[in-house]
């Protein structure tokens, strides 16, 4: 899935260690700190609802920031160029704020804890079931990715044997969680934000001026790969080659629309920090805030691909030299000293950390509250689902490990969790978005929607591309292909099945589809709340400009 070059050992000294094991004892100890606050499920699950929109917020955002995604989008910043910033200002941007203005109010007006709960909601048990099972298999996959990649990041670049990494990481995101549930998460992620960005900012700035500031990267990068290396759009005509394999429709409807919308707004690792907001304006603030550093990361991802990319030039061009994986460990060999590479080692920790922890906690409130609280332990005490969910934390974290090494069939990260998405999150989303908006939809359209759109997908995949019967150019391209085909069966098969089938009384349906209200929605905004500045709105529309105007530069 991810391999490194050798000869990549870091020159790591007693002060990175130093600096690596102070971040350990910090992090246990926002665990301990959590643990005064949790006294009931939702307190263990949700942090009793209660946190402000700048910590959900920045948490949202990290829980994103793994280090799959540093290091897969510094390989593909090296691979493709400008051409992955459409991962982030319109692969993300865009469904963010829908999340936040549109899908939010439904979410945390129901007063569900979990994405499948909505489900239960809108379209009855055999939907929430299947989605609950999606989910809970999607969540310790993707925490397996985390957990795996780490362990072969450490091994080059420590020298750490990999079951090592892979215990002691496991065994630190299982006791935060443990002791403080999802408030020990969030504020581990919040620190791990910050942990990040001061390991990868310092690596940006002294790249740049080791290569002649930005000046010097794009004559060097213009001269060696042509001058629509560092545009986003040119090359992407229907029917031209470009290294992404992919052309403009593909990039907006593919990327853009579908697989982005399926993960922003179905993802219940990011959505389970927004509930977990203090009042429903927090709660709608949460993705919008996070939307504004998600706009600036590929100034500290994306660039430090480029600069990798000029600085060994032999970048990808070899299978026994350096790989377009190696971006950020070569840059971190060259060019940090010790103490700062200690501060680089542990962002990257923090990342694998922040991502496996994400997942994990979704894992175990999807797991508790949506199989076994609802279909095979039911009306137990309180005290019983705080302890299941404690023991769930414990065996996600085990089968994480255990599902790290499916991933080793795939040649990158990217492509393996890009797979993922269009396979599970872009189904969810198609049932999501048709049953919000069409009051007629029918439970068993809800059910048969989600099904077959999952099972296209993978037919797609599987069969058509990796059988060769229809031609791609890239893996990237196949995944943008699979997620509109999921969406375009799962919809018409949605559409067929409720002309066919009874739809749910419409009194039934207050609070789950666009027009109508259910009383969460009336809360009114707490002191502060509507200072012109956390306007939802203002916030929204500001970064969807803020993102257009970032193209610019790169659309010329």
């Amino acid at each position: 899935m991810i391999t490194l070059a050798e000869g990549l050992r870091l020159p790591t000294n007693g002060l990175d260690y130093t600096i690596l094991a102070i971040y350990f004892v910090v992090v246990l100890g926002i665990g301990f700190a959590a643990k005064r606050s949790v006294k009931t499920s939702l307190d263990f699950f949700l942090s009793g609802r209660s946190l402000p929109a700048w910590v959900t917020g920045l948490a949202f955002v990290a829980a994103n920031l793994g280090a799959t995604e540093i290091l897969g989008m510094a390989a593909n910043g090296a691979q493709y160029g400008a051409y992955t910033v459409h991962w982030y200002w319109i692969g993300a941007i865009p469904a963010m704020v829908f999340l936040g203005l549109v899908m939010m109010p439904f979410y945390y007006g129901s007063k569900v804890r979990s994405v499948p709960e909505f489900l239960l909601h809108r379209f009855g048990p055999s939907s929430h079931l299947l989605s609950s099972v999606i989910f809970a298999v999607s969540s310790v996959l993707i925490a397996g990715v985390n957990l795996y990649a780490m362990a072969i990041v450490l091994q080059a670049l420590l020298g750490w044997p990999q079951w090592v990494a892979i215990v002691v990481a496991g065994a630190f995101v299982l006791a935060y969680i443990t002791i403080g549930g999802l408030s020990s998460a969030i504020y581990n992620e919040v620190l791990q934000f910050f942990v990040i960005l001061a390991a990868l900012i310092p690596l940006t700035i002294v790249g740049l001026k080791r290569v002649g500031g930005w000046d010097g990267l794009t004559d060097s990068l213009n001269s060696s790969h042509g001058d629509a290396f560092l545009t986003a759009w040119k090359g992407t005509g229907i029917g031209e080659a470009n290294p992404l394999g992919a052309n403009w429709l593909t990039i907006v409807l593919g990327l853009g629309f579908v697989m982005s919308f399926g993960y922003w707004t179905t993802n219940f690792a990011e959505v389970q920090r927004a509930l977990s907001a203090k009042n429903l304006s927090a709660a709608k603030r949460t993705p919008l805030i996070a939307a504004f550093p998600k706009i600036f990361i590929p100034l500290v991802v994306v660039v430090p691909g480029l600069i990798a990319l000029v600085m060994e030039p032999t970048l990808g061009k070899s299978k026994d030299g350096l790989q377009y994986n190696d971006a950020i460990p070569v840059l971190m060999r060259d060019l940090l000293p010790n103490g700062v590479l200690g501060i680089a080692v542990t962002g990257l920790l923090a990342a694998f950390m922040a991502g496996m922890a994400a997942n994990v906690s979704s894992f175990n409130t999807v797991f508790t509250n949506d199989i076994w609280a609802a279909y095979l332990k039911k009306g137990r005490e309180d005290r019983y689902y705080l302890k299941t969910g404690r023991v769930v934390t414990a065996v996600g974290v085990l089968i994480g490990m255990g599902t790290a090494f499916i991933a080793s069939s795939f040649s990158n990260i990217m492509n393996y969790l890009q797979t993922l998405f269009s396979f599970f999150n872009v189904p969810l989303f198609v049932v999501f978005i048709i049953g919000m908006f069409w009051k007629r939809t029918s439970a068993a359209a809800g059910f048969w929607g989600l099904l077959s759109g999952t099972v296209a997908a993978m037919i797609n995949y599987f069969w058509l591309y990796k059988q060769g019967i229809i031609a791609i150019p890239s893996e990237q391209g196949a995944n943008f292909v699979s997620s509109i085909v999921a969406f375009v069966v799962g919809a018409l098969v949605m559409v067929l099945v409720t002309l066919v089938t009874k739809p749910k009384p419409v009194e039934s349906l207050a609070g789950l589809v666009y027009g109508s209200r259910s009383p969460g929605m009336e809360e009114l905004p707490a002191e502060g709340d509507d200072a012109w500045y956390r306007k939802p709105a203002l916030l929204g529309w500001g970064a969807i400009v803020l993102a257009a105007i970032c193209y610019l530069p790169f659309s010329f």
